[in-house]
């Protein structure tokens, strides 16, 4: 299976998650690579096993998933936090022809892009890519490049009406309406109230017009962070 396909090892490999769950289940490194062979046809000697577990060298695309089979978990168990695309994919135990036909894409091109780290999709794409993967709003925004287009729209929309743009963001980011409106409400005054406080200089123990720029730029720089913060997308929810 997959025998004729090139090696890609994967990037956020966890030896000692893979150690773990092995010797939770009683198995040796030659129960897994028996399971591996037994189960998904990939021949990996038990050596080969045991190096996965102790970070000399990590296993493919093809490798990971039956690692997981014979370890009983999801390939999502024996990787880091995911970051890149194809990352997110394996997490997830999904085959590329698989994902594409999910979003309607030729997995032949959806592996180009998935190679070259850059998302073409169209929108209607991009929606099925976060459902197919299960990705929280941040995370599917970074992945198809829409990030800094919402980092725009949030700068804009605290530092006039952010009432005009509440459309624009919900067209980007699927969140139940009522809650968007209410971080970006939060977020708008939390930017009027971190700058207002420094515009009126002049007076004794007043702040001076370079401290509100300071202030201003800070708080735009990490306008996406307080955003998602504000929307109730921790850290937990980023994968």
């Amino acid at each position: 299976m997959g025998q004729n396909r090139p090696y890609r090892p994967v990037g956020s490999f966890d030896a000692v998650a893979a150690r773990r769950l092995r010797q939770a289940l009683g198995m040796t490194p030659a129960h897994v690579a028996h399971g591996m062979w037994a189960a998904f046809g990939l021949r990996v000697p038990p050596h080969t096993v045991l190096a996965w577990e102790e970070g000399d060298g990590v296993p493919g695309d093809d490798e990971l998933p039956a690692l997981a089979g014979a370890l009983w978990c999801a390939p999502g168990d024996l990787l880091g936090e995911p970051q890149t695309l194809r990352q997110h994919r394996m997490a997830a135990g999904m085959a590329v022809f698989d994902l594409a036909l999910l979003i309607g894409m030729a997995p032949a091109v959806y592996e180009r892009m998935e190679q070259a780290g850059h998302w073409d999709g169209d929108d209607r794409q991009a929606a099925a890519l976060a459902r197919a993967l299960r990705l929280p709003p941040d995370a599917a925004l970074d992945l198809t490049g829409r990030s800094a287009h919402l980092a725009e729209l949030l700068r804009s929309a605290v530092t006039t009406r952010w009432q005009s743009y509440a459309g624009r963001v919900a067209d980007l980011v699927p969140l139940e309406r009522s809650r968007l409106e209410d971080a970006l409400r939060d977020l708008h005054r939390a930017y009027q109230s971190a700058t207002a406080g420094s515009l009126h200089w002049g007076g004794a123990g007043s702040g001076r017009p370079d401290d509100s720029a300071t202030l201003s730029a800070d708080f735009l720089d990490g306008i996406l962070e307080r955003f998602w913060e504000r929307a109730g997308i921790t850290g937990a929810d980023r994968g």
